[in-house]
């Protein structure tokens, strides 16, 4: 038996590296995620009181075209600097327990730089180590299929590493991307708000319910990882908010409010926590839209989201069911491991689990903003009656047409109190019933239809419309009779052949012709 070699050509660093992420503001979420765990390390040494003393600063240099991030945690002892950051796809950390574990995320930027440099520093050592990444040659090597490099030799190829002088008593790990060719990672207010969903942040200050999910997973034993991340010193929090709207960034108006947020959790058979999570409550008026950063249901491990906001809806029964809520899925089992692009996890029998429970759950939320809607279309027929009753009201005042438009309005009077009582009948046996249904809908109801008190029969004023005298728009003009039925029969012609809006006005316009 001959045995050959194995050899792993230079195109395996391109797929690793230069073609591993379809969204080039990954990049970001894997220096975070690596600042995330050197934070938590040196929180567990004792260099840092909490992560609340922890700092990840994004400077974004569009004019230079060049990016840094840096932290303030552990570094790296220049002894493991060469291996650490050099090899590919050979971490240490745990999976079940690090944000980042597979050792390649750190070399994303490559593809979108000319040259990749990170500078570290490790307390206690007086120096600093500076490991260079040409990207500009590693491109040129690869793109050469006339050669037939090996990884290794090529990694060693463009790489180089120094040391200069640095205060021992400090650490840090500071990554710089010089030459950026993708204006997508200069873009610094896309970037905040990119993070702001993705990146493992705090809350924003104006989410109402963040002390609720803190006291919920605090129930559940667990933590949310919070970090203090800016971009160009703007600190990076979470977006969400208790109002939502629409149109556009910088004129939106507000269409619903978030009026409660509702928990779950999924446990397994050994009752191991495998995922819990929150989701809003709102009148589910439409789906929320675009200009809402927080819409949808996201995807967290260890904090950070996986995937985009598009993640969980192939888990609902509609493609739109996840966008009619803020909330969050926190997976938090070990077996739960995010794959290598980190836009989901690896197959196994935990994420199976974990599917089918949240199907069920989503069920309940498909169920939930369709309740709303129907909630709604009741209650909109009884609000038709209030608002047809006012609009007959000051025709009355105004004047009639003819008897034949007043019999109109009448009958349009009758259809809609009819269907304002149906309405009514419904509602009331939807209310009995929510008193031994869940506390969701019960919410949803009273914010929909709390507002209708009175009954309809009283809502409606019959006598109105059974008044004997009716008054004509022809009555106050001071005109003979004949004039006055010309008048009405011209205004009968423009009923018939304009819309309601512009047959009024004109009407009123010839009116004040003869006043």
């Amino acid at each position: 038996m001959v045995n050959i070699a194995t050899k792993i050509g230079k195109d395996v660093i391109e797929s690793l590296t230069l073609g591993m992420y379809e969204d080039s503001r990954f990049i970001y979420r894997e220096y975070i995620q690596n600042a995330a765990d050197q934070i938590d390390k040196a929180v567990e040494l004792g260099q840092l009181e909490s992560l609340s003393e922890g700092r990840i600063e994004i400077e974004i240099d569009r004019e230079n075209r060049r990016i840094v991030i840096y932290d303030n945690a552990t570094g790296i002892p220049a002894e493991e600097v060469a291996p650490i950051l050099k090899n590919i796809a050979q971490s240490t950390k745990d999976r079940s327990r690090n944000k980042g574990f597979r050792g390649i995320g750190r070399l994303g930027g490559l593809a979108y730089c000319d040259r990749l440099i990170f500078e570290t520093s490790y307390k206690g050592e007086d120096i600093k180590s500076i490991l260079t990444w040409d990207a500009q040659k590693l491109k040129a090597i690869i793109n050469n299929r006339a050669q037939k490099e090996e990884a290794a030799a090529v990694i060693d190829d463009v790489t180089s590493l120094t040391t200069q002088k640095e205060d021992a008593d400090t650490s840090y790990f500071k990554v710089t991307l010089e030459g950026i060719s993708n204006d997508i990672l200069l873009d610094k207010e896309d970037i905040h708000d990119y993070l702001a969903m993705v990146a493992p942040v705090p809350y924003s200050k104006s989410f109402l319910y963040k002390s609720e999910v803190y006291d919920t997973s605090k129930s559940l034993s667990q933590t949310i990882d919070e970090y203090n991340i800016y971009v160009n010193n703007n600190q990076v929090e979470k977006a969400y908010k208790t109002s939502i709207y629409e149109g556009e960034k910088n004129n939106a108006k507000k269409i619903d409010d978030i009026h409660d947020v509702e928990f779950f959790d999924i446990f397994n058979h050994k009752k191991e926590l495998v995922a819990w999570g929150w989701y809003s409550i709102s009148n589910f008026t439409k789906q929320i839209p675009k200009v809402n950063l927080a819409r949808g249901l996201r995807l967290r491990k260890g904090n950070i989201q996986i995937g985009l906001e598009d993640c969980l809806v192939k888990l609902f029964k509609e493609s739109r069911g996840s966008y009619y809520f803020f909330g969050e899925v926190h997976a938090v089992h070990p077996d739960l491991i995010p794959n290598a692009r980190r836009d989901y996890f690896l197959e196994n029998d935990t994420l199976e689990f974990f599917e089918h429970h949240l199907k069920v759950k989503f069920e309940e939320l498909h169920k939930l903003y369709h309740f709303s809607s129907k909630m709604r279309s009741k209650a909109r027929k009884i609000d038709k009656l209030v608002n047809f009753q006012e609009e007959f009201k000051e025709k009355s005042k105004k004047g009639f047409t003819n008897e034949k438009e007043k019999n109109k309005y009448k009958e349009k009077f009758q259809v809609l109190k009819q269907s304002a009582q149906k309405a009514e009948a419904e509602l009331g046996r939807v209310s009995e019933k929510l008193q031994e249904t869940s506390e969701p809908q019960k919410k949803i109801f009273e914010n929909i239809v709390g507002y209708n008190t009175e009954p309809v029969e009283k809502i409606a004023n019959t006598q109105l419309v059974n008044e004997p005298i009716t008054k004509l728009m022809t009555d106050d003009l001071k005109i003979s009779k004949k004039d006055k039925k010309l008048i009405s029969r011209i205004f009968a012609v423009i009923d018939n052949v304009l819309p309601k809006p512009i047959a009024d006005n004109l009407k009123d316009k010839i009116k004040e012709e003869f006043e």
